[in-house]
């Protein structure tokens, strides 16, 4: 499975951001969708996921700030990011996970202070 995520920039702290994925076939019914990021020196983290089914999660990090959506041909993921901080900074990565796991080729996120 092939996953193109797009979308990642500069913003400024407070601002506002929207990322996409697409895959290159539908998600199954077993599968979620979503994106880790990595910070410059540390590890990567799951920051919001979602299944076919529309049930989305969120790390705690996140909550409340960002928002995953899926289309309605379920190959794409979005994920709205509000009231960013410089903490979200990192590159983000698409992620298909069901009997194998699939990543894109990550997106830059760079919030200012």
């Amino acid at each position: 499975v092939q996953l193109q995520a797009s979308g990642g920039g500069l913003v400024q702290a407070g601002g506002s951001l929207a990322l996409s994925c697409e895959a290159s076939r539908s998600m199954y019914t077993t599968e979620v969708m979503g994106w880790y990021r990595q910070a410059p020196g540390k590890s990567r983290e799951r920051v919001a996921w979602i299944n076919t089914a529309g049930t989305d999660r969120y790390a705690v990090s996140v909550k409340g700030r960002f928002t995953i959506s899926r289309g309605n041909a379920r190959n794409t993921v979005f994920l709205q990011m509000s009231s960013l901080k410089s903490e979200d900074t990192g590159i983000y990565y698409c992620w298909l996970r069901g009997g194998w796991e699939f990543w894109g080729q990550g997106t830059l996120v760079t919030v200012s202070s």
